[in-house]
């Protein structure tokens, strides 16, 4: 028999939930009020880096219209991960661990101490009409963070955050991103890869309709130089996307090296290929509108852009192109690669 778990309307103080699979029938967490965490981390009963959890559950459905709320405005002022590469990491308002089959819709997870939503190894899991709202200055605050699953739908969601609003690691095949309000972030990224030599393909990545607004990009792949991994990325679709006032709308980045913490003396071994971008327009907040820097020893290879119309304010809009020889449709504004 179906279960379900109701957070009835209201406020309520929760300091910590982990619920464990396997299951044997469909599970419904219908939150209709304000589940609010402590503000102190040092109150999580369990010191692990979640807040809410699910783990080897199947058929799981979570909605109500209601707010999971990190209260994460004291974190913030204690996270030093920029500079601090061993950082402790703090909790992520809701995890989903090796689950199946299953939706998020019409609830909202804000101002999580950290990520907002982690979903790992997962099969056939959407998102939809999901809000994630914590303000722009808000550090490490991924909205979706996805990784090592299949099938993974974010659709017609509202997303409004300090880090990006949907983050990829590696292991990931058909990811459908579509009619996503995207800002303020950093835009839709995948990676950073290829710091860990056991990571896997990505294959199968669709980011459509999506608008991003005041972001610091758009959509963006960061790969690491000097770095042991040799894993592919392919068969991605970056279409009919607008842009408002949005820093680097579109950035393939091979030499990613935030804050001079790596080695640039050898070049990234990830492959970067078959890849559609088209009916991208709108305005860029920098003058670099397009980017590809690309490997020189894994140039990028079957990139395919179609349409583009990206304006910035007063000055002219460039690209940069390394190790990148792209197939052209239709017309461009800027020129790319010229």
């Amino acid at each position: 028999m179906a279960s379900q778990i109701l957070i009835p309307k209201g406020d309520w103080i929760l300091s910590q939930a982990h619920m464990q699979g396997p299951n044997k029938a469909p599970i419904t967490l219908e939150v209709e009020g304000n589940l609010k965490a402590y503000k102190e981390v040092e109150k999580l009963p369990v010191k692990t880096q979640e807040w809410v959890t699910f783990n080897y559950v199947n058929f799981l459905t979570i909605s109500g219209g209601g707010v999971l709320d990190g209260q994460g405005q004291e974190a913030w002022l204690l996270n030093d991960c920029y500079k601090n590469t061993s950082c402790p990491k703090l909790p992520i308002n809701l995890s989903l661990n090796f689950i199946n089959n299953s939706i998020i819709q019409d609830i909202t997870t804000k101002d999580s101490k950290y990520f907002h939503v982690n979903c790992i190894s997962s099969n056939n899991v959407t998102f939809q009409r999901f809000t994630v709202s914590a303000p722009g200055n808000s550090p490490n605050t991924d909205g979706i963070h996805i990784a090592r699953g299949n099938h993974i739908n974010v659709i017609d969601s509202t997303i409004e955050t300090g880090d990006d609003c949907v983050s990829m690691g590696d292991d990931l095949n058909d990811v459908l991103i579509k009619n996503v309000q995207c800002g303020p972030g950093h835009g839709i990224s995948i990676g950073s890869l290829g710091r860990n030599v056991q990571e896997k393909d990505i294959k199968g990545i669709t980011v459509q309709g999506c608008a991003f607004t005041g972001t610091q990009n758009g959509v963006r792949i960061k790969t690491w130089p000097s770095a042991p991994a040799t894993l592919t990325i392919s068969d991605l679709h970056f279409i009919d996307l607008t842009m408002v006032n949005a820093g680097n709308p579109i950035v393939f980045d091979q030499k990613y090296c935030p804050n001079n913490q790596c080695d640039l003396s050898k070049p990234s071994l990830i492959q970067i290929s078959n890849v559609e971008i088209s009916n991208v327009r709108g305005t860029s907040a920098t003058t670099d509108a397009l980017s590809f820097i690309c490997s020189e020893a894994k140039p990028c290879e079957d990139i395919r852009i179609g349409f583009i119309d990206l304006k910035t304010n007063g000055k002219t809009p460039t690209t940069k192109c390394e190790n990148i020889k792209p197939i052209f449709s239709s017309t461009q504004s800027p020129r790319v690669c010229a």
